[in-house]
């Protein structure tokens, strides 16, 4: 992991597998910062180009300010130029729980997923019992509104 949050797998045949995308969210979600929910979650989003890009939540006292960690990683990966990507991986649950449930994201994540991605674009899930559960962007938000819908 480069010091930026990201960390470059070279070509696309040396992605990483479902099973470590996930485990570097449950990594992240170690570094949330969740005084407040107590609700703690880590992301790893897979950029097409085989670049990882990481995010955990980060809360605020004034609410609206807070961040999840799906759109912390796909800040940080827009902000330094990349738009592609092919899955998303995360983990989230209360902070000192032993067990993790499947953790989907938010309305508001599921809304810059949209913006970026196609529909084949995945959604990985994990829980403790070392189960994933991986579904699409199309299952996952069947009627979305994204760029394509302003030309119409």
């Amino acid at each position: 992991m480069n010091a930026d949050g990201r960390r470059k797998n070279g070509p696309a045949s040396e992605q990483p597998d479902d099973r470590t995308l996930y485990e570097a969210a449950v990594k992240m979600r170690e570094r949330s910062y969740a005084p407040y929910s107590r609700f703690r979650v880590g992301a790893a989003l897979l950029a097409k180009d085989g670049t990882v890009w990481t995010g955990c939540n980060i809360e605020n006292a004034s609410y609206g300010a807070c961040n999840c960690a799906e759109r912390t990683a796909f800040f940080k990966a827009v902000s330094e130029g990349e738009k592609h990507f092919s899955a998303i991986a995360i983990a989230g649950g209360p902070e000192g729980a032993e067990t993790l449930d499947f953790c989907p994201p938010c309305g508001i994540c599921r809304q810059v997923m949209e913006e970026f991605c196609g529909q084949d674009f995945r959604i990985i899930l994990g829980n403790s019992a070392g189960e994933l559960k991986v579904l699409t962007m199309a299952e996952l938000l069947p009627y979305g509104f994204g760029p394509g819908d302003l030309d119409k």
